[in-house]
């Protein structure tokens, strides 16, 4: 069963309006994973951002609720970043990267590398989520060849998960309606489900947990571990709808991946830099990869950055007399962009300082318990997440197509799929940010109510709506 969904009535304020001269510019370009069609339907154009909120063309106010899109974790254009960016700017915004290394960018591996869980020290920096990602497929594979195991070739990772945009990310994730348009996709990944998939079929949570991690160990095996390198997952995913596992789904992925002499790899690009209440969801969990990929709130939303992080122990397999060519057969122009690594120093440093690990922790119950409240409509089934980071689950099929509409008409912005959305406020809000964003979700979620009807219009209600039987 669905429920109709209308777009566009404009019950719930006017979208903005275009010049003649955007509509022709938008149809020149495109908006990440919607048609130009749609967008056109219910625009957004950002003409500034401050702290927790960004300003359209005209002048209206929307409480950022999910940092850009899980990326400025300190908020919009923090005082510590542009600073950062300020005096490196009169120092070297680019060095040549064939012929040499920044100082600075020394610093960032050195920075990172105190305050990441275990061994995770060898860190290469890069443009941003979707080049660490493809960074690490290669260095595993890299890895294997030249530790006496050529054969290891093959990933495992799970349906509903988004590794990058790149070919090699874009064979990882589980996501086939954002890939099919590029089939055929590379071989050698291979795909489990997560265990949401099987939270009806088991009695209980951690029983779904220990279902779904055997999983991947019950692949492995009918593969032959001889082929297969490397198992890489998001600790929490954010294209399911903010799937959370267990601390004991990890810890058996972690037996199964030293048992097979596979390469245990944790896609942070969302997770990462105090969101889930550690600097790391690995540290959250309490179980260390091999590998942690980092982007998004790494530079805070201020200019492109990502990282490479992996075991020391690894490197060593990397080096050796230079006519061995035991190098990392890889690169990018502007991997460890000097720039990009003032500004990662500095929102390491802010989220050190003022101790916002503890704080995402401390808001992150309050949020959890303020989206409890939304239950009174009837139409939520789970909210889940650690930290800042949490998700919420519609059990109104395409209820999240209307909340799309009403939340932007309302001035909030959120990470809305048709059955579920998520928040990620940045660190810098307070308990009284937490409310106004709540609050305006309430109201969004009550307005997108209204709109989800049977095809012949008539309205629902938040306690009795009628689905259309298809």
């Amino acid at each position: 069963m669905i429920f109709e969904f209308q777009p566009g009535n404009g019950r719930i304020g006017e979208a903005v309006k275009l010049t003649s001269r955007q509509q022709q510019l938008l149809r020149r370009t495109f908006v990440d994973y919607c048609p130009t069609a749609e967008f056109l339907q219910n625009p957004l154009i950002v003409d500034r951002a401050e702290g927790l909120y960004c300003w359209d063309s005209e002048g209206k106010r929307y409480l950022d609720a999910i940092g850009g899109i899980f990326v400025a974790v300190l908020g919009h254009r923090h005082p510590r970043v542009m600073e950062a960016m300020r005096l490196q700017m009169e120092r070297a915004t680019f060095v040549p990267p064939l012929h040499s290394i920044s100082n600075v960018t020394l610093d960032f591996v050195e920075r990172v590398g105190e305050v990441t869980p275990g061994s995770l020290k060898f860190v290469k920096p890069f443009s941003g989520g979707s080049e660490a990602v493809e960074a690490a497929m290669k260095f595993v594979r890299q890895y294997h060849k030249q530790t006496g195991c050529p054969g290891k070739h093959k990933f495992v990772s799970r349906y509903h998960s988004y590794h990058g945009g790149t070919f090699a990310g874009m064979a990882a994730s589980g996501n086939g309606s954002r890939k099919s348009k590029f089939d055929p996709q590379m071989d050698g990944f291979l795909k489990v489900f997560p265990p949401t998939h099987y939270r009806d079929v088991f009695p209980s949570w951690e029983e779904a947990n220990r279902f779904a991690a055997q999983s991947v160990e019950d692949v492995i095996v009918h593969e032959d571990p001889d082929t297969v390198a490397g198992v890489i997952v998001e600790p929490i995913g954010n294209t399911g709808g903010i799937i959370t596992p267990t601390e004991e789904y990890f810890r058996i992925l972690r037996r199964i991946c030293d048992r097979h002499n596979v390469t245990l790899i944790f896609d942070e690009i969302i997770t990462g830099f105090a969101k889930t209440g550690r600097m790391f969801a690995a540290q959250t969990y309490g179980v260390t990869p091999d590998i942690l990929c980092t982007g998004k709130g790494i530079s805070g939303g201020a200019v492109p950055l990502g990282a490479l992080i992996a075991r020391e122990e690894m490197a060593e397999a990397f080096e050796g007399p230079a006519k061995s060519n035991l190098h990392f057969a890889h690169g990018h122009t502007f991997a460890g962009n000097p720039l990009a690594c003032a500004v990662g120093i500095a929102v390491i440093d802010e989220i050190v300082e003022q101790d916002l690990c503890a704080k995402a922790q401390r808001l992150g119950e309050y949020l959890a318990a303020r989206l409890g409240c939304l239950k009174k409509f009837g139409v939520i089934r789970e909210i889940r997440g650690k930290g800042i980071l949490r998700g919420v689950e519609l059990t109104v099929p395409n209820l999240g197509t209307a909340l799309k509409e009403t939340a932007l008409r309302n001035g909030i912005i959120l990470r809305i799929d048709p059955g579920w959305f998520a928040v990620s406020p940045p660190l810098i809000a307070e308990e009284a940010d937490i409310d106004e964003m709540c609050e305006l979700i309430e109201k969004s979620l009550a307005d997108a109510l209204e709109i989800v009807r049977e095809p012949n219009g008539a309205g629902g209600n938040a306690r009795g709506l009628q689905p259309v039987m298809k």
